[in-house]
């Protein structure tokens, strides 16, 4: 929070007119200053750094960065996130309405999950930014109902947060070497196998690549979108 006590926010959105009418809405505030925007994922980390945000702005599916289009591993950053920054929120802004993956950012620490095609919320941005930096929770009501509901079960249903976030890494970098990946969640090698493997029970198949689709088209993980599956 600033010294005026504005609540400060970053937004990371890949589209930019999106980004433009985000900073429109919260500009009307005058208790609410955008610190950054961002357009990839691999700068939200410097931003984070650089300028003191209270709320955070996350879309569920940003590229990497102009030379990788995956997208940036979501279930890991939330949880590094919420380390590094105790006291930040984080307002996932999404377009997929996919129950596992709800289910999955609030696990991971989320502070809410709103629908891109929902108007009202969208409409009332800055409200529901100030009731998130004050501690509130707040859900599309597509989304709540998906959070609340009855479970469908599939065979990801089980995976551990720690699964997921490795899974979602693995996605977002198909080349990296385990001994990289597990370095980005700060543990060992044998952990890492250890929990690709238990992953790979759970979701009944042999290979990451196997996992990784699978997690995908189950929507616990980042799902593909069309413009991604063409990258």
């Amino acid at each position: 929070m600033q010294p005026d006590g504005k609540i400060n926010v970053a937004i990371l959105d890949d589209h930019q007119s999106i980004v433009d009418g985000y900073v429109a809405r919260l500009s009307q505030n005058p208790a609410i200053h955008v610190a950054a925007t961002m357009g990839f994922g691999d700068e939200l980390e410097p931003a984070l750094a650089q300028f003191p945000v209270d709320v955070l702005l996350l879309d569920a599916n940003v590229p990497i960065s102009a030379q990788n289009p995956a997208p940036y591993p979501l279930l890991h950053v939330i949880p590094k996130m919420m380390r590094l920054y105790p006291r930040l929120e984080i307002l996932i802004i999404s377009m997929f309405a996919e129950r596992g993956l709800i289910r999955a950012v609030m696990e991971a620490g989320a502070s809410g999950y709103i629908l891109k095609d929902d108007r009202a919320t969208v409409t009332d941005l800055a409200n529901v930014v100030l009731m998130v930096a004050n501690g509130g929770i707040h859900f599309s009501q597509k989304a709540h109902q998906l959070f609340l509901g009855p479970q469908i079960t599939q065979s990801g249903d089980d995976l551990s947060a720690r699964q997921l976030e490795g899974l979602s890494l693995c996605a977002s970098y198909p080349d990296a070497l385990t001994t990289q990946l597990s370095e980005s969640m700060s543990i060992s090698n044998s952990t890492f196998r250890n929990l690709l493997s238990g992953a790979y029970v759970k979701l009944n198949v042999r290979t990451r690549a196997a996992a990784i689709a699978k997690a995908q088209s189950q929507g616990i993980i980042t799902p593909l979108t069309p413009s991604s599956l063409s990258a």
